[in-house]
């Protein structure tokens, strides 16, 4: 089957063409500086490389039109035509309580996502302009919604409910949801492959550590318990997100720098975290760079972000009852050994202990990182969240 996938932004719409019965990923591309000037088409297919600036400005269908013009054209496309393509999946950040799991796009699925707008006013509008796009331009091809957050419907309320009158989650569904599904989904069910094990019967903890990064306890199969909360600023310190911390400082730093709702959700979200520890980048590579040479904010940072992850370990540890495999993904997770061996300094009582060598040697690819004596196997597995939606997307429409 013949997939488009789509991660549509505010600002950007990403793409993939997947083949799932044969040869995967045909080509992938980003349309950026969308509704501002000089935007960008870039587009890859094999060894074929096209760039393409349009004028003006452009807006969602504009973006999306280009990438199938992309897709098609004589010379740098990989199909012939439109209807080649067999089926949209569309990355949809949030789902509330209401989706559990992918869902084939109808009016409905429309009308429920943009009832998780207040939930998610960054992401799910851009989410719904990328599918209301291809219903324009494609509409007799069937879509489908592959939700971040339906992975962690399986949370017990114990573990999702916020210490807030509960009247708060009835009306308003305050409560913790949790992001990266489709990419946690991925690793864990990958590392049980990779170890030979049903996963049915392993406990993981997978770590999500990209410029957002989140962590999940995998018990049996099902997301127990998950970092990220009511948004994606809760839980691990990351590139540019405090990640938990006392909800009274937003109070004090709103009236002490007299800020309004949108400049402190701006400020923690996107000024705070390795950036704001720092003071140099948000971007792990530097941070490490910098506290090599001697810089005390940077390796003050790193001491902040991997502490935090070290703590979470322990934490889904007791909250599973026990450890089988412990996962690395994403930006520093599949990259950089150095954080790898940081975080799980002083884990051996758990039965956390990696091999230098197989550590150092592991980058980017699936890898058990293990000293051959650990009683808990620590993999670094690259993620592969374009995949889960082709599967997902390949499985609803086959059903139909």
């Amino acid at each position: 089957m013949v997939i488009l996938i789509l991660n549509s932004g505010s600002s950007s719409v990403k793409y993939q063409l997947w083949d799932t019965k044969s040869t995967g990923m045909l080509a992938k591309g980003l349309v950026s500086r969308i509704g501002i000037d000089n935007p960008k088409l870039e587009h890859r297919a094999g060894d074929k490389k096209y760039d393409y600036c349009p004028d003006g400005k452009i807006d969602h269908n504009d973006a999306v039109k280009l990438a199938l013009d992309a897709l098609v054209d004589s010379e740098h496309g990989i199909i012939e035509n439109i209807e080649q393509i067999d089926a949209v999946g569309h990355r949809v950040v949030h789902g509330g309580e209401k989706f559990a799991e992918s869902a084939l796009i109808t009016d409905d699925v429309i009308d429920a996502v943009k009832e998780c707008i207040p939930l998610a006013p960054l992401h799910n509008p851009p989410n719904l302009m990328g599918i209301e796009a291809c219903q324009k331009l494609m509409p007799n091809i069937p879509q489908v919604a592959v939700f971040d957050t339906a992975f962690h419907q399986t949370m017990e309320p114990y573990a999702f409910i916020y210490a807030l009158p509960y009247d708060l989650y009835k009306t308003q569904k305050i409560r913790r949801y949790g992001f990266h599904g489709t990419s946690h989904y991925y690793v864990a069910h990958r590392a049980a492959e990779f170890l030979g094990k049903p996963i049915e019967k392993l406990k993981i903890i997978t770590a999500h550590l990209g410029n957002g990064a989140s962590m999940t306890a995998v018990k049996n199969g099902k997301s127990v318990d998950t970092s990220m909360g009511f948004t994606p600023l809760e839980g691990l310190v990351m590139g540019t997100r405090t990640g938990d911390m006392d909800p009274a400082i937003v109070m004090f730093v709103m009236e002490h720098m007299n800020m309004t709702p949108a400049d402190a959700n701006n400020f923690f979200n996107k000024k705070s975290g390795i950036l704001g520890i720092s003071g140099k980048s948000n971007d792990i590579r530097d941070v490490i760079e910098a506290s090599e040479s001697g810089d005390m904010q940077a390796k003050l940072a790193l001491d902040v972000y991997t502490y935090r992850i070290r703590k979470y370990i322990g934490a889904y540890a007791a909250a599973m009852g026990g450890l089988d495999t412990l996962v690395f993904t994403a930006g520093a997770g599949e990259n950089s050994p150095f954080i790898r061996r940081k975080i799980i300094r002083n884990l051996e009582f758990l039965g956390i202990k990696i091999d230098e060598q197989k550590n150092e040697s592991a980058i980017g690819i699936t890898m058990d990182i293990s000293t051959d004596d650990a009683s808990v196997r620590t993999l670094v597995v690259p993620t592969n969240e374009e995949l889960v939606i082709a599967n997902e997307t390949e499985q609803i429409v086959s059903e139909i």
